[in-house]
């Protein structure tokens, strides 16, 4: 964590690590990486209630655990940006990340790929990998997707690629 600004550093050493090494085919050891999973996401999501930072909302789509969706957020002058999530969990997880998908902005932004996966292949792979098993989903969050919509959202707003919901609607009325 050398290098990293004080935030971060403090975020990440809120959100338990995972200790399982099970994916989607251990049977009973992935019912128990997923309980890890829920418990660090719940302690992440508490903990960015407790500071203001409420950003994402997240939940298993299906029973096994694999497929999740939800909704995250960005804030960017004074106006919320709201997206679609939605990711699998990779059959070699936790040894690969899963990858992150904002459907709504597929084709916007260089830096996606093939259906709206976020690209967090420099910077985040080789983190993930060498942190392997110890990060879970709540990580790939905070160490990923949040960055990405810090970097990426004020880039598209500013470029007129993504408007904001209101300013949809009154141009649509207007016309």
């Amino acid at each position: 964590m050398e290098g990293w600004d004080p935030n971060t550093k403090s975020t990440l050493t809120q959100i338990p690590l995972l200790t399982r090494k099970a994916g989607p085919r251990d049977g009973a050891a992935w019912t128990q990486r997923l309980k890890e999973e829920y418990k660090s996401l719940i302690a992440y999501t508490q903990m960015n209630k407790s500071n203001d930072n409420d950003w994402f909302r997240i939940s298993a789509a299906n029973p096994q655990g694999t497929r999740w969706t939800g909704k995250c957020w960005y804030v960017y002058n004074l106006l919320k940006y709201e997206f679609d999530l939605q990711f699998d969990i990779p059959v070699t997880y936790p040894s690969t990340a899963p990858e992150l998908e904002l459907p709504q902005l597929d084709g916007k932004t260089q830096k996606m790929y093939r259906g709206g996966k976020i690209c967090l292949t420099v910077h985040f792979k080789p983190l993930w990998a060498k942190n392997c098993p110890r990060f879970g989903i709540a990580h790939a969050l905070c160490l990923g997707l949040a960055p990405w919509l810090a970097a990426e959202v004020p880039i598209l707003v500013d470029s007129g690629m993504i408007k904001h919901k209101d300013d949809t609607a009154t141009t649509s009325t207007e016309s």
